[in-house]
């Protein structure tokens, strides 16, 4: 039996069912529905941090998914919350389990910042990743050896080492494009990208050989952006969008920086540039049209 709220509604926790387990996903949803119960109890962050003898900001991180939960916590703050049915307890409860558990991509943490392990954690759960690129070609989409000189240009006095971990990194990424039920990657070129020989041509050559490669999955969508288009819609640089199945989590928009990311929730942040992103597919080439462009291009190196 769950407790009344203010409102005189009682209401339950909501459904969990996410298809991918990435434990960073788990966190969202969990803090999500901690939010969620506590706001209609009328909580304060302060109760509730002291409940679990802690500080409100705690509560705050717990709730956005950024740290690790603690089962004790949990449990005391689903009594404080009223949540007292067994069934509904144990539910979150064994959530708290599946998001501790760490990824494939911990094996990383010598080289993986904390603010592009979000993004790893995410992607890995995406339904949907949009990417627009001026410059490089998205990491999904990259040749060993064209990473290779991605990441020597980022490191340049990397250790030999480093720079291989970097790019294993990379490629192990990759792997989630064929997964059983992969995500839809759609990613949008401006021609500088494939003219730019990065690496050199031959490294070049392959990694267009790569990209139609790639679009033999049904799962990989590839834009280009002509020169001719002259300005477009995201004069601002890169992004990306990621799309999840699961309600709790929005659409999040990712911008990478040199020494740091910014990822954008608010409903009309996100809008904003899914309309960019809805113009630059309109501006772009028909992805009809990419085999034949990037064949052309492969030619001319």
């Amino acid at each position: 039996m769950i407790a009344p709220y203010a409102d005189g509604e009682p209401v339950r926790p909501t459904s969990i069912a996410v298809p991918r387990g990435s434990s960073t996903v788990l966190r969202i949803v969990l803090g999500a529905q901690l939010r969620r119960l506590r706001e209609r109890r009328q909580i304060t962050l302060e109760a509730a941090g002291h409940a679990i003898r802690a500080s409100h900001s705690k509560i705050s991180r717990m709730e956005l998914g950024r740290v690790s939960f603690r089962t004790r916590d949990v449990a005391d703050l689903l009594t404080l919350y009223g949540v007292t049915d067994e069934e509904d307890r144990q539910a979150l409860l064994a959530l708290v389990e599946r998001a501790n558990v760490t990824g494939w991509w911990h094996n990383y943490n010598d080289i993986l910042p904390s603010w592009f392990e979000t993004y790893v954690g995410l992607e890995e759960s995406a339904t949907g990743i949009r990417n627009y690129e001026v410059q490089f070609v998205p990491g999904l989409l990259q040749s060993e050896d064209y990473a290779r000189a991605v990441v020597r240009l980022g490191f340049p006095n990397a250790p030999a080492a480093e720079i291989e971990r970097r790019v294993q990194l990379r490629m192990a990424r990759q792997r989630l494009l064929h997964n059983p039920d992969p995500p839809h990657l759609w990613a949008v070129l401006d021609e500088a990208v494939l003219r730019r020989p990065l690496g050199g041509a031959e490294v070049m050559r392959g990694q267009i050989d790569h990209i139609l490669q790639a679009l033999e999955l049904p799962n990989v969508t590839v834009q280009i952006v002509p020169f001719n288009v002259g300005g477009h819609a995201a004069a601002g640089g890169p992004f990306s969008i990621l799309r999840f199945s699961q309600p709790d989590l929005p659409d999040v928009v990712y911008m990478e920086q040199l020494t740091s990311a910014v990822y954008l929730e608010k409903r009309d942040d996100v809008e904003r540039y899914l309309e960019v992103m809805e113009r630059l597919c309109i501006e772009a080439e028909p992805a009809t049209r990419t085999r034949e462009i990037l064949t052309r291009i492969r030619e001319e190196l």
